[in-house]
């Protein structure tokens, strides 16, 4: 039996919108500076909508931050500071990208929140800087045209 798969008009026109290169392949969602692409697997391996929208706007953030747009450090590894970074800009702009587009947010890195911690712990104005970062993420898919 195959679950009705509803698309999300305003999440579509955001990503459609963002001219950002999304292919639909391969078993996890993730960007790829190299290749200045997003992976996404088939949209009827998610459950629900909901559960494709909140990674593909997670990535999306990722796309945001590729030197032509926002220029954003992309390169740390996992664990490290930068990649720690990051992550907390890509998760706190899918979070408002979501809300715009009335999805229900998805915490989709649970795992780096204990570098997050080191983070915010090492320095009490990072929550701040990456706030900031993902605003001007999200403003750059410019919501303003939808």
């Amino acid at each position: 039996m195959s679950i009705p798969w509803n698309p999300h008009e305003s999440a579509e026109q955001v990503i459609d919108q963002s001219e950002a290169d999304v292919r639909h392949q391969g078993f996890q969602a993730l960007y790829t500076p190299s290749r200045d692409c997003i992976y996404l697997p088939q949209r009827s391996s998610f459950p629900t909508a909901d559960g494709y929208y909140a990674p593909a706007l997670h990535e999306l953030s990722h796309w945001t931050g590729h030197k032509p747009r926002l220029d954003r450090d992309l390169a740390g590894r996992f664990g490290s500071e930068a990649y720690a970074v990051e992550e907390l800009i890509a998760e706190l702009s899918a979070a408002f990208l979501c809300a715009h587009c009335r999805i229900p947010g998805q915490l989709q890195h649970s795992p780096y929140i204990a570098s997050w911690l080191r983070v915010l712990k090492c320095d009490k104005r990072a929550i701040f800087t990456a706030a900031a970062q993902a605003q001007k993420a999200v403003r750059i898919t410019d919501l303003r045209r939808l």
